[in-house]
């Protein structure tokens, strides 16, 4: 009797395959765009990945920094005894969605019948895996990705959720390998409609048997030799490695852990900027206060407000100043609501992206060990016709094998509409707060007045308003929500497109956008910190807005005189400076988060 269980160390990718001249015509395209390969600083430490916890941090780590990656114990064998348990299902005759039977407009069609093992049809389920594969290469609609990290991200974010998946331990060991060995798919960027993300996956599998293109650390060549240079041979797919590899909707979400990592720091340094600007200002710092907070007890609002505040702690705005005014414009004074705002749809989108990529989004959903007692339903005839008794041949492992719409990643894809939504209503405020600047009505002193005619200082000048207002305009392009789509395809059975893609791809946009949008602000804030400590000298700005400035000055002096050269806008200088120095550098958070989540998420 064959053995379905599996209880040894999974082995690396196996076996050589020989590819169609028309893959190896595939194989020899040039890349059409620049390639962003990362930089692997981080090559000599591992995260590991249980399936239940993978962290945004580990994410970027593996992403955008090199880690390598090892599965728990624990997770290799929930993801053997699931396979053992497919294999199981189809030897008892149980119906299995994209296995035994066919997927989408073929679901009704037997693939084969009996056991999978038995040597008619090991042979026809390895030529026919190995097939799907190959044609990976020649799937999915350009351009290519042209950074690295975003393909590393959707592959351990896959890692990761593939070990509640029925997947081969081969295919288990290849997706690890290809991260651990510097090899990286050339993936398509589009060809998904935004639920589980087919068409970049199947590239990343053509990869795997040898097929198509990869970057071999950072240099690209055909993935046959890539493989080679890494000391791997092309993985022999098996079962149902197609649909257990590329049922995910892991090309959004690592993408979406990408985002969330960018957004937090952006987010944090508009906090550290918002400060900068309360002191230029000579602002009133009374919206900020305690009871002003307790009169509205929003979690975030109150979070961010007590942040700002405490950087502020030892500022001069906290002595009396006869010339400052009562009150600001609205820009200085709602600026903690609208960014308490943003740091809760973070926070939102966060927790949903940690339970995305810590959970089951394939289909079929495997259940191993759960029972016809478990619930009512379970016993009921429809149901309990995909209860897998299990046998000697996988230790008598039982469970259930469902067709389900798991796949949609709806909780997600809202929640980064939503954020990107927040986001431009603070970026709103941000630019707003740089125009008023010019306005000496809130000022109470014009800049021209406090340096006159120095030529080798640099000015706010109109050009710094129609930067301000030219990147405002792109933001808010990039909030436009996308419509909802309902195109029935694959002969009616999809129906439904979430565009998830589309959705992350504008969120990081908008990112971007803002922090280009900070650094005008840097460039005001600071700028206004100089005039008021010429104005009295003695002035202080508290601990955290005054290292910002004194850092900053060392890379762009007020005199214009440094390191910078002559030519280079200074808005290059501002965004470069914001995007090198982390913000924890200047204001490490004296509070834990409100309602900070727990990192376990799936339990069995």
């Amino acid at each position: 009797m064959v053995n379905f269980g599996i209880r040894v160390r999974m082995p690396q990718c196996a076996a050589t395959v020989v590819l169609s001249s028309l893959l190896a015509a595939a194989s020899s395209a040039a890349a059409p765009t620049p390639y962003h390969a990362i930089t692997p600083t981080m090559a000599q430490q591992t995260v590991t990945l249980s399936g239940r916890d993978l962290s945004i941090e580990q994410v970027v780590q593996v992403a955008r920094n090199g880690a390598k990656v090892e599965l728990t114990a624990e997770a290799r064998q929930r993801s053997a005894d699931a396979h053992a348990l497919l294999l199981e299902a189809a030897a008892e005759g149980v119906s299995v969605y994209w296995f035994n039977r066919g997927s989408g407009s073929g679901r009704e069609r037997f693939i084969f019948t009996g056991d999978p093992l038995s040597p008619q049809n090991k042979k026809l389920l390895e030529a026919r895996q190995l097939a799907i594969f190959q044609r990976g290469a020649l799937a999915g609609l350009g351009p290519e990705i042209s950074e690295e990290e975003v393909v590393r991200a959707m592959m351990v974010v896959r890692a990761n959720s593939m070990s509640f998946e029925a997947a081969s331990p081969q295919l288990t060991q290849c997706l690890l390998d290809l991260l651990n060995r510097g090899i990286t798919p050339v993936v398509q960027s589009r060809g998904t409609v935004g639920e589980g993300d087919l068409g970049p996956f199947t590239n990343i599998g053509a990869t795997m048997v040898g097929a198509g293109n990869a970057y071999f650390r950072g240099v690209r060549m055909p993935a046959a030799e890539a493989l080679k240079a890494a000391g791997l041979t092309p993985l022999v797919p098996f079962g149902a490695d197609d649909s257990e590899l590329e049922s995910t909707n892991s090309y959004a979400t690592g993408q979406a852990a990408l985002l969330l990592y960018d957004a937090r720091e952006a987010l944090s340094w508009a906090d550290l900027i918002y400060a900068i600007d309360l002191n230029g200002m000579n602002s009133s710092v009374s919206p900020l206060a305690q009871p002003v907070q307790a009169n509205r007890p929003f979690k975030w609002l109150n979070w961010d407000a007590a942040r700002v505040l405490d950087m502020l702690k030892g500022s001069y705005l906290f002595q009396l100043d006869d010339k400052r005014i009562i009150q600001d414009p609205e820009s200085l004074r709602a600026s903690a609501i609208r960014q308490g705002s943003a740091w809760h749809a973070w926070a939102q989108l966060r927790d949903v992206t940690l339970i995305q990529m810590n959970s089951s989004d394939h289909n079929p959903a495997i259940r191993v060990g759960a029972s016809p007692t478990d619930s009512w339903e379970l016993s009921t005839p429809q149901l309990a016709q995909f209860y897998v008794k299990g046998s000697t041949r996988n230790h008598g492992q039982h469970g259930f094998i469902f067709s389900n719409a798991n796949w949609d990643p709806y909780p997600m894809a809202n929640e980064i509409e939503a954020f990107t939504i927040a986001l431009a209503n603070m970026d709103t405020a941000v630019a707003q707060r740089v125009i008023r600047f010019t306005s000496p009505f809130f000022t109470v002193a014009a800049a021209s007045d406090e340096s006159p005619g120095e030529p080798g200082r640099f000015h706010l000048t109109q050009g710094s308003e129609i930067d301000v207002v030219a990147l405002m305009q792109e933001i808010q392009g990039l909030i436009n929500p996308v419509p909802p789509e309902g195109n029935a395809l694959i002969q009616n059975v999809e129906d439904l497109q979430t565009q998830t893609r589309l959705k992350v791809t504008r969120a990081r946009a908008a990112v971007e956008d803002t922090i280009e949008l900070l650094a005008e602000d840097l460039l005001t804030g600071t700028y206004w910190l100089d005039l008021r400590k010429s104005q009295y000298p003695s002035r202080t700005f508290g601990a955290s807005p005054t290292a910002v400035w004194i850092a900053f000055r060392a890379t762009l002096p007020f005199n214009g005189a440094g390191p910078t050269s002559a030519t280079q806008p200074i808005h290059e200088v501002a965004a470069t400076f914001i995007r090198s120095n982390a913000a924890a550098n200047f204001y490490k958070d004296n509070a834990r988060e409100p309602d900070a989540p727990t990192r376990r998420h799936i339990t069995e």
